[in-house]
């Protein structure tokens, strides 16, 4: 077993197509049906089965392609963290964050440290983050950004970047903006513009409104933060958002917020990695620069 065998593994599940395979890696067909062959020979198993002009994993081929996808995410990190030594000029950083960090806190870093390190190159996957931590533990991406509730799990390793609550947010021309406080009888009136999917927010929002016995009257949900920020600012609505995402749109006058009375939960932004991954030193360097943002 080796590993071209079980990169061939890994891209037959992604393509489903000998030819495809044969071309990311480079390799004629007849070549990566050899290997096919000898690796079904080798364990003693069937792996594969030609179905409908595709080749699909059988039950065995399955079960190794839960290590396949390890060894070969670990083959290419110990070919990157060898690349890395020396003065950080060259070498690859695969981040995952969740929505707000990735959108309202990364493009800034991420510029500065492209200034000082140009010859790294940086890609970022995002997601929420339940996903982000899987990630992290299938060893997918080198290091996590994630604004969740206080977590913990074996494998990680994290460290506090900050903090960020929940808020309610709406234009300034709405009848919650002339009170002091948020008014839970103004706030059952109005039109909420709700957070859709499985996000954190949505969730948190959920369980607030539930500890308070809000029940929405009237309400829409959207997938993204950007264009609840614009809904609510055509006035009449309500939304809750992070209040990270918010604070430029604040400092402009085009928006309001007020905390949320009675809310507990606080979320804080983490960034984490995999204990059992090399700490290089890219990895070092860029979460340096995220613990220096406050």
């Amino acid at each position: 077993m080796n590993l071209i065998k079980l990169q061939i593994v890994e891209l037959l599940n992604r393509h489903q197509k000998i030819t495809a395979v044969a071309d990311e890696l480079g390799l004629k067909q007849p070549t990566v049906t050899f290997h096919m062959k000898s690796l079904e020979k080798e364990l003693g198993v069937s792996l594969f089965e030609s179905r409908g002009g595709k080749v699909i994993l059988r039950e065995p081929g399955k079960a190794l392609l839960h290590y396949a996808v390890k060894i070969n995410a670990l083959a290419a990190e110990s070919r990157r963290i060898v690349q890395e030594f020396g003065a950080l000029e060259r070498g690859q950083l695969r981040i995952g964050a969740s929505y707000v960090p990735a959108t309202y806190l990364l493009p800034e870093i991420i510029h500065q440290f492209s200034l000082q390190h140009p010859g790294v190159s940086i890609s970022i996957a995002v997601q929420t983050s339940p996903v982000t931590r899987e990630m992290l533990i299938n060893h997918e991406i080198d290091l996590g950004i994630m604004l969740t509730e206080p977590f913990e799990h074996p494998a990680l390793v994290k460290g506090l970047i900050g903090e960020d609550q929940l808020v309610a947010i709406f234009s300034p021309d709405h009848p919650l903006a002339a009170e002091e406080k948020l008014r839970l009888d103004l706030l059952q009136q109005s039109r909420l513009v709700l957070h859709s999917g499985e996000s954190s927010t949505r969730q948190l929002s959920d369980r607030w409104m539930n500890d308070i016995g809000l029940q929405p009257l009237h309400y829409m949900e959207l997938d993204s933060a950007e264009a609840i920020k614009r809904s609510v600012m055509l006035g009449g609505s309500v939304a809750f958002l992070s209040k990270m995402a918010v604070e430029e749109e604040v400092r402009q006058h085009r928006l309001q917020m007020k905390a949320l009375p009675g809310l507990d939960q606080r979320r804080y932004l983490y960034y984490a990695y995999n204990k059992e991954r090399h700490y290089s030193g890219l990895i070092h360097r860029f979460a340096a620069c995220l613990t220096h943002t406050n």
